[in-house]
């Protein structure tokens, strides 16, 4: 369903991404389902809606799911029971279910839905308005963009076809098809507020259509068409403090969807150019740390080992100015910039280093699934005071990391508990972060984290952290 949020207040519960993809293996290439292509362009003036809802409405459908109760995890939970030394207790069993939306793409049975709607999902029932149900299976799920892919075994079922998204003009007309708060299909009408949406703070990649046609909790997965009824986006996201709409609701565009159901279909993940780093936006104490005259660019907090980056002579701490020739304004930015770079093409970067600008040239990657490689582990919880006032940390081990799905090339110590009225809270320290190094240290476990923070206690540290987001850099003042 969709999950409301507040700009000032409330977190945005609907993750997705809005990411443009490149592969240098299209999957569109073999063996793709057919996919009905846009008949008639937007254009001309419409006395009734009622045409393109009757075009739409047969193909979107109530999707129900039967949660599994190990799907759902609490990093603060795992945190302390591991601080208590008890198990978090669970054993998959069912523990609820959720409902949401679907659009059927293809005459054969694949449908588009959200991610978030599907994912640790135990059984995923899909109804049609004509009011037939099926057992669906999930093919694929994008985290990335919160984009899935669903089968169910069925032939000429109705379809809705797909426009070109990024032909659409904000001021466009609109029509939202869902099933919010399982009343029933509810058809909602408006227009596109903006495009391109990004910096509402739900992902890396973002590139939303917004608009103010009514969305609720139940939409998410829903179509978003055209009045001439072709798919322009799936809706996504709400913000609101109330739970309801507020004319603020987001949707994947069209263009992105098929992609991302294309690869899902061939290979159950999303082929992607990368550059195997991590970086952040720059705030004025780190365009200060790293002598630089602004906040435009990315900072690079992370390099893969063994990756394009690091192939290319990309270091830690370098800002990304500029990528093949187009400025670099922030991560999000860079991160669609290097997606829509194809695996195998070379392309220029500029780089800021230690205050004075280089380029370099990449050999952009292919990214999927298994990106992040195992290369080490630590096996020792031990529970230690840090030296960083307000922070409690301790050892990785093998358990640790499963549960918080931190990656095995992540070394460092992890932290615990963080004073929420610490500089470090202040900061964005959180507990289930990892502390990988200190002033540009490196740091390999708990200890050597206590060491250098009593060696720097009372001065400012610049901390490289990993979190859900990647490595990043943060101030402590």
């Amino acid at each position: 369903m969709a999950r409301p949020a507040s700009l000032l207040s409330s977190s945005i519960l609907l993750l997705l991404t809005g990411l443009a993809l490149g592969g240098e293996q299209n999957p569109a290439a073999e063996s793709q389902p057919t996919v009905k292509t846009p008949t008639r362009p937007l254009k001309g003036d419409f006395d009734s809606l009622a045409p393109a809802v009757k075009r739409v409405a047969p193909a979107v459908v109530r999707i129900v799911t039967a949660l599994r109760a190990d799907s759902l995890t609490d990093r603060d939970a795992i945190l302390r029971s591991f601080l208590q030394q008890t198990s978090r207790g669970g054993s998959g069993r069912v523990l609820g279910s959720g409902l949401g939306s679907g659009v059927i793409m293809t005459e054969d049975g694949y449908i588009l839905t959200n991610g978030h709607l599907v994912d640790g999902s135990k059984q995923v029932e899909v109804t049609l308005q004509d009011g037939r149900e099926f057992n669906a299976k999930v093919i694929g799920l994008d985290s990335k963009s919160d984009v899935a892919v669903l089968k169910i075994e069925a032939q000429r079922l109705p379809t809705v076809p797909l426009a070109e998204s990024h032909n659409v003009q904000v001021g466009d007309s609109v029509l939202a098809f869902g099933y919010p708060f399982g009343v029933g299909q509810t058809v909602t009408h408006g227009i596109v507020s903006a495009t391109d949406r990004d910096g509402i703070g739900t992902e890396d990649y973002e590139s939303f259509i917004q608009t103010d046609a009514p969305i609720n909790p139940g939409n998410s997965g829903g179509a978003l068409v055209d009045v001439t009824g072709e798919l322009i986006g799936i809706n996504t996201a709400i913000l609101s403090s109330s739970g309801g709409n507020l004319g603020i609701g987001f949707a994947v565009p069209s263009d992105l969807a098929r992609r991302v159901m294309n690869d899902l279909i061939k290979y159950g993940y999303v082929v992607r150019g990368h550059f195997g780093v991590e970086t952040q936006d720059l705030t004025p104490a780190l365009a200060r740390e790293f002598k630089l005259r602004g906040t435009a660019g990315a900072l690079v907090g992370g390099v893969v080992p063994k990756g394009p980056g690091e192939k290319a002579g990309l270091e830690i701490g370098d800002v990304i100015t500029r990528l093949d020739g187009k400025e670099v304004r922030d991560t999000r930015q860079l991160n669609r910039l290097v997606a829509d770079a194809k695996p195998g093409q070379v392309v220029p970067i500029q780089v800021v280093r230690d205050g004075s600008a280089t380029t370099l040239r990449v050999t952009v990657g292919q990214a999927s699934q298994d990106d992040l490689l195992a290369r080490s582990d630590r096996t020792a919880y031990e529970q230690d005071s840090s030296k960083l006032q307000g922070v409690m940390i301790g050892e990785l081990n093998n358990e640790l990391r499963q549960q918080l799905k931190i990656p095995r090339n992540v070394t460092g110590a992890l932290v615990f508990g963080v004073n929420p009225f610490s500089t470090a809270a202040e900061a964005g320290l959180k507990p289930g972060d990892v502390i990988e190094s200190i002033n540009r240290q490196e740091v390999g476990n708990a200890g050597e984290v206590s060491q250098l923070g009593q060696a720097t206690r009372n001065k400012r540290m610049l901390l490289r952290v990993w979190g859900n987001s990647g490595s990043h850099f943060i101030v402590l003042e």
